[in-house]
Protein backbone atom coordinates (compact mmCIF):
# COMPACT_ATOMS: atom_id res chain seq x y z
CA UNK A 1 0.00 0.00 0.00
CA UNK A 2 1.41 3.06 -0.99
CA UNK A 3 -0.73 6.05 0.49
CA UNK A 4 -0.57 10.07 -0.23
CA UNK A 5 -1.81 11.85 2.86
CA UNK A 6 -2.69 15.61 1.84
CA UNK A 7 -2.38 18.04 4.61
CA UNK A 8 0.45 16.26 6.45
CA UNK A 9 1.79 19.02 8.28
CA UNK A 10 -1.90 19.30 9.61
CA UNK A 11 -3.19 18.00 12.55
CA UNK A 12 -5.01 14.89 11.53
CA UNK A 13 -2.81 14.46 8.46
CA UNK A 14 0.29 14.32 10.65
CA UNK A 15 -1.65 11.40 13.00
CA UNK A 16 -2.98 9.76 9.98
CA UNK A 17 0.51 9.57 8.46
CA UNK A 18 1.68 8.19 11.76
CA UNK A 19 -0.43 5.57 11.94
CA UNK A 20 -0.24 4.25 8.62
CA UNK A 21 3.58 4.37 8.66
CA UNK A 22 3.40 1.90 11.60
CA UNK A 23 1.22 -0.17 10.17
CA UNK A 24 3.58 -0.93 7.42
CA UNK A 25 2.03 1.51 4.37
CA UNK A 26 4.77 3.38 2.10
CA UNK A 27 3.65 6.95 3.00
CA UNK A 28 4.27 10.52 1.55
CA UNK A 29 2.70 13.67 2.53
CA UNK A 30 2.24 16.45 0.92
CA UNK A 31 1.09 20.51 2.65
CA UNK A 32 0.75 24.21 1.15
CA UNK A 33 1.69 25.68 5.07
CA UNK A 34 -1.17 27.74 4.69
CA UNK A 35 -0.50 30.64 7.42
CA UNK A 36 -3.96 30.31 8.69
CA UNK A 37 -2.62 29.69 11.92
CA UNK A 38 0.75 29.10 13.26
CA UNK A 39 2.87 27.99 10.36
CA UNK A 40 5.56 26.94 12.97
CA UNK A 41 3.72 24.66 14.50
CA UNK A 42 2.73 22.82 10.65
CA UNK A 43 6.51 23.04 10.62
CA UNK A 44 6.95 21.20 13.77
CA UNK A 45 4.52 18.12 12.84
CA UNK A 46 5.84 18.17 9.33
CA UNK A 47 9.52 17.81 11.24
CA UNK A 48 7.95 15.33 13.37
CA UNK A 49 7.14 13.18 10.53
CA UNK A 50 10.84 13.33 8.60
CA UNK A 51 12.27 12.16 12.15
CA UNK A 52 9.80 9.30 11.30
CA UNK A 53 10.60 9.05 7.79
CA UNK A 54 8.05 10.44 6.24
CA UNK A 55 8.13 13.44 3.64
CA UNK A 56 6.25 16.37 3.52
CA UNK A 57 6.55 18.05 0.81
CA UNK A 58 5.08 21.64 -0.24
CA UNK A 59 2.37 21.47 -2.96
CA UNK A 60 -0.45 23.73 -3.57
CA UNK A 61 -3.20 20.93 -4.54
CA UNK A 62 -5.03 23.74 -6.67
CA UNK A 63 -2.76 24.16 -8.92
CA UNK A 64 -3.99 20.78 -11.22
CA UNK A 65 -1.22 21.00 -13.46
CA UNK A 66 1.41 20.02 -10.38
CA UNK A 67 -1.01 17.70 -8.25
CA UNK A 68 -1.82 15.77 -11.26
CA UNK A 69 1.95 15.42 -12.30
CA UNK A 70 2.65 14.39 -8.54
CA UNK A 71 -0.38 11.68 -8.05
CA UNK A 72 1.16 10.45 -11.31
CA UNK A 73 4.39 10.23 -11.12
CA UNK A 74 4.40 8.77 -7.63
CA UNK A 75 1.80 5.94 -8.48
CA UNK A 76 -0.21 6.38 -5.37
CA UNK A 77 -2.19 3.44 -4.66
CA UNK A 78 -4.51 5.20 -1.80
CA UNK A 79 -5.10 8.87 -1.10
CA UNK A 80 -6.25 10.62 1.94
CA UNK A 81 -7.15 13.69 1.47
CA UNK A 82 -7.03 15.88 4.79
CA UNK A 83 -5.87 19.37 2.75
CA UNK A 84 -8.77 21.55 2.91
CA UNK A 85 -9.52 25.74 4.47
CA UNK A 86 -10.87 24.79 8.10
CA UNK A 87 -12.76 27.18 10.47
CA UNK A 88 -16.47 28.56 10.00
CA UNK A 89 -15.71 32.37 11.05
CA UNK A 90 -12.94 33.01 8.64
CA UNK A 91 -14.75 31.86 5.62
CA UNK A 92 -16.65 35.25 6.00
CA UNK A 93 -13.66 37.17 5.99
CA UNK A 94 -12.10 35.02 3.21
CA UNK A 95 -14.29 33.70 1.20
CA UNK A 96 -12.12 33.19 -1.81
CA UNK A 97 -9.52 30.60 0.49
CA UNK A 98 -12.53 28.13 0.52
CA UNK A 99 -13.50 28.19 -3.13
CA UNK A 100 -9.59 27.65 -4.17
CA UNK A 101 -8.69 25.09 -1.44
CA UNK A 102 -11.92 23.45 -0.81
CA UNK A 103 -13.50 22.99 -4.24
CA UNK A 104 -10.39 23.51 -6.72
CA UNK A 105 -7.90 21.92 -4.71
CA UNK A 106 -10.51 18.98 -4.08
CA UNK A 107 -11.30 18.90 -8.40
CA UNK A 108 -7.44 18.81 -8.93
CA UNK A 109 -6.96 15.84 -6.25
CA UNK A 110 -9.90 13.93 -7.96
CA UNK A 111 -8.38 14.57 -11.41
CA UNK A 112 -5.31 13.19 -10.43
CA UNK A 113 -6.62 10.56 -8.71
CA UNK A 114 -8.90 9.23 -11.70
CA UNK A 115 -5.89 9.84 -13.73
CA UNK A 116 -3.24 7.37 -11.78
CA UNK A 117 -6.18 5.13 -11.03
CA UNK A 118 -5.76 5.49 -7.63
CA UNK A 119 -7.84 2.17 -5.32
CA UNK A 120 -9.49 4.36 -3.02
CA UNK A 121 -10.03 7.81 -1.86
CA UNK A 122 -10.81 8.78 1.46
CA UNK A 123 -11.00 12.41 2.10
CA UNK A 124 -12.69 14.52 4.97
CA UNK A 125 -15.77 16.36 4.76
CA UNK A 126 -17.19 18.31 7.99
CA UNK A 127 -20.17 18.07 10.96
CA UNK A 128 -21.12 21.12 9.29
CA UNK A 129 -22.75 19.84 6.27
CA UNK A 130 -25.64 19.29 8.84
CA UNK A 131 -26.43 22.76 8.84
CA UNK A 132 -29.55 23.89 10.00
CA UNK A 133 -31.19 20.10 10.41
CA UNK A 134 -32.48 19.89 13.48
CA UNK A 135 -33.29 16.09 13.77
CA UNK A 136 -30.82 14.48 16.39
CA UNK A 137 -29.15 11.95 15.96
CA UNK A 138 -27.49 13.41 12.92
CA UNK A 139 -27.57 10.68 10.10
CA UNK A 140 -25.91 9.73 6.88
CA UNK A 141 -29.26 9.06 5.41
CA UNK A 142 -30.97 12.65 6.28
CA UNK A 143 -30.86 16.35 3.51
CA UNK A 144 -27.95 18.04 3.76
CA UNK A 145 -29.23 20.80 1.68
CA UNK A 146 -29.71 23.64 3.98
CA UNK A 147 -25.27 24.97 4.75
CA UNK A 148 -25.29 27.90 6.93
CA UNK A 149 -21.59 28.61 6.01
CA UNK A 150 -19.84 29.26 3.05
CA UNK A 151 -17.14 26.77 4.62
CA UNK A 152 -19.95 24.04 4.71
CA UNK A 153 -21.69 24.54 1.33
CA UNK A 154 -17.76 24.19 0.03
CA UNK A 155 -17.67 20.56 2.09
CA UNK A 156 -20.80 19.60 0.85
CA UNK A 157 -20.12 20.53 -2.70
CA UNK A 158 -16.72 18.14 -2.59
CA UNK A 159 -18.95 15.27 -1.31
CA UNK A 160 -21.24 15.50 -4.67
CA UNK A 161 -18.23 16.38 -6.45
CA UNK A 162 -16.61 12.78 -5.20
CA UNK A 163 -20.17 11.34 -5.82
CA UNK A 164 -19.99 12.14 -9.21
CA UNK A 165 -16.52 10.94 -9.71
CA UNK A 166 -17.25 7.66 -8.34
CA UNK A 167 -20.40 7.40 -10.60
CA UNK A 168 -18.51 8.34 -13.85
CA UNK A 169 -15.04 7.36 -13.67
CA UNK A 170 -15.77 4.00 -11.05
CA UNK A 171 -13.30 5.51 -8.23
CA UNK A 172 -14.17 4.03 -4.79
CA UNK A 173 -14.10 7.38 -2.93
CA UNK A 174 -15.15 7.62 1.54
CA UNK A 175 -16.12 10.71 2.72
CA UNK A 176 -15.55 11.28 6.62
CA UNK A 177 -17.80 14.02 8.49
CA UNK A 178 -15.81 15.06 11.35
CA UNK A 179 -17.12 16.82 14.41
CA UNK A 180 -14.65 19.15 16.13
CA UNK A 181 -12.01 16.74 15.74
CA UNK A 182 -9.46 17.25 18.73
CA UNK A 183 -6.37 15.84 20.18
CA UNK A 184 -2.76 15.76 20.83
CA UNK A 185 -0.69 18.46 18.19
CA UNK A 186 -4.57 20.00 17.83
CA UNK A 187 -5.40 23.10 16.20
CA UNK A 188 -4.83 26.30 18.19
CA UNK A 189 -7.91 27.78 17.23
CA UNK A 190 -10.31 24.77 18.32
CA UNK A 191 -11.85 25.13 21.82
CA UNK A 192 -10.37 22.75 23.50
CA UNK A 193 -6.91 24.45 22.98
CA UNK A 194 -8.65 27.67 23.75
CA UNK A 195 -10.19 26.34 27.30
CA UNK A 196 -6.57 24.53 28.31
CA UNK A 197 -5.05 28.05 27.38
CA UNK A 198 -7.34 29.86 29.36
CA UNK A 199 -7.44 27.83 32.62
CA UNK A 200 -3.73 27.47 32.45
CA UNK A 201 -3.37 31.25 32.52
CA UNK A 202 -6.15 31.80 34.87
CA UNK A 203 -8.18 34.05 32.77
CA UNK A 204 -12.23 33.66 31.89
CA UNK A 205 -13.33 30.73 29.44
CA UNK A 206 -14.99 32.86 26.79
CA UNK A 207 -18.42 31.29 26.41
CA UNK A 208 -20.65 32.26 23.63
CA UNK A 209 -24.55 32.22 23.55
CA UNK A 210 -24.72 32.02 27.09
CA UNK A 211 -23.71 28.43 26.88
CA UNK A 212 -26.77 27.43 25.68
CA UNK A 213 -25.29 25.14 23.36
CA UNK A 214 -24.48 21.40 22.64
CA UNK A 215 -21.72 19.78 20.73
CA UNK A 216 -19.98 17.12 19.46
CA UNK A 217 -16.52 16.60 19.33
CA UNK A 218 -13.79 13.63 17.78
Amino acid sequence: MKVLVTGAAGFIGMHLAERLARDGAEVAGVDNFDPYYDVGLKRARAARLAAAGIACEPLDLADARATLAFVGEARFSHVAHLAAQPGVRYSLINPGAYLRNNVDAFAAVLEACRHAQVRHLVYASSSSVYGANHTLPFSEDQRVDHPVSLYAATKRAGELIAHSYSHLYQLPATGLRFFTVYGPWGRPDMSPMLFARAILAGEPIKVFNHGRMRRDFT
